[in-house]
C-alpha cells in the first residue's frame, strides 16, 4: 500500500518529480523536531521578520513595497484571477513552485512569501490588552496554537492578504 504523501498531487504523481518543492502539511512538532536533527531550531516571529526583510528597512514584502498583481508583478507563488473559483496561473504555478523558481530576497532567503506557510518557535498570541484579544489569547493557549509566517500559493489580497511581512497565522 502506497502511503499518501508518495502522491501528493494524486495518482501518478511523486514525491521524486518534486524533490526542490518545499515540504506539506507537517506538524510544528515535525519541524521542530527536523530543525533539532539539521543542527539548528525554529525561528522566533521577530528573527523571521527580519530575515523575510532581507536587508531592507520596512518592506511590507520580503521583494519591497510593490504590491503583485495578476497581469505582470510576479515576485513571489500566490493566487492569480478570481479567488478561489478561477487560478490563472499567470506565475506558473498552481500548487507549490520549486523553492528557486523566484529570485531571492536581499539576505539571498527564496520563498520568504508565498509557496507555504512556515512554522516559528512560537506559540500564537496577540499583543493587545483589549478583550477580544484576550479571549483569543486564551482560545490559542487551550489549543495549543503556534505562529506561522509567510503565506502561501492559495493568498491572494482579495482572501488571504498574509504574504505580507507583518501577517501572521494560527494553527
Amino acid at each position: 500500500v502506497r502511503q499518501a504523501w508518495y502522491s501528493p498531487e494524486g495518482t501518478g504523481s511523486t514525491v521524486s518529480k518534486r524533490a526542490d518543492h518545499p515540504v506539506t502539511h507537517i506538524a510544528w512538532e515535525d519541524a521542530q523536531a527536523f530543525a533539532q536533527w539539521a543542527g539548528g531550531r525554529l525561528p522566533t516571529e521577530a528573527e523571521w521578520e527580519h530575515a523575510a526583510r532581507g536587508g531592507l528597512e520596512d518592506p511590507r514584502f520580503p521583494w519591497g513595497d510593490e504590491e503583485p498583481n495578476d497581469r505582470d508583478f510576479f515576485p513571489c507563488n500566490i493566487f492569480q484571477g478570481q479567488f478561489p473559483s478561477q487560478n490563472t496561473c499567470a506565475e506558473g504555478w498552481r500548487g507549490t513552485s520549486p523553492v528557486t523558481a523566484f529570485k531571492p530576497n536581499g539576505a539571498g532567503l527564496h520563498d520568504m512569501a508565498g509557496n507555504v506557510w512556515e512554522w516559528t518557535a512560537e506559540p500564537f498570541h496577540i499583543r493587545s490588552a483589549g478583550r477580544t484579544a484576550k479571549i483569543r489569547n486564551q482560545h490559542a493557549r487551550q489549543n495549543n496554537e503556534k505562529l506561522m509566517k509567510g503565506g502561501s500559493f492559495l493568498c491572494h489580497i482579495s482572501y488571504c492578504y498574509r504574504y505580507r511581512i507583518a501577517a501572521r497565522l494560527a494553527t
